[in-house]
């Protein structure tokens, strides 16, 4: 599990499946950053993980601030599914 901070805006939502460096990850939570003052183009603050690491990110069993961060572009990504099952 990891902080994947996408520039541009891939048109993913929380639960979204993407492929990044090889590896199918799920987007387990999005922070979209830049929309008043930020940068020309919105950046996604996204935790992703395999889904093997759904459990431990529902029960926080994990320290944010000591995840790894990585940097893609928007471009770079293969979008699988762009979002999560609508629940309701």
């Amino acid at each position: 599990m990891y902080h994947l901070i996408i520039r541009g805006d891939p048109d993913i939502r929380k639960d979204a499946v993407i492929e990044h460096d090889g590896e199918e990850l799920v987007c387990f939570g999005i922070n979209v950053q830049g929309g008043w003052h930020g940068p020309d183009e919105p950046q996604l603050w996204c935790t992703v993980g395999t889904e093997d690491e759904r459990e431990a990110y529902d029960k926080r069993e994990y320290v944010p601030h000591w995840l790894d961060v990585e940097t893609v572009d928007a471009e770079d990504l293969d979008v699988i599914k762009a979002k999560g099952d609508l629940s309701v």
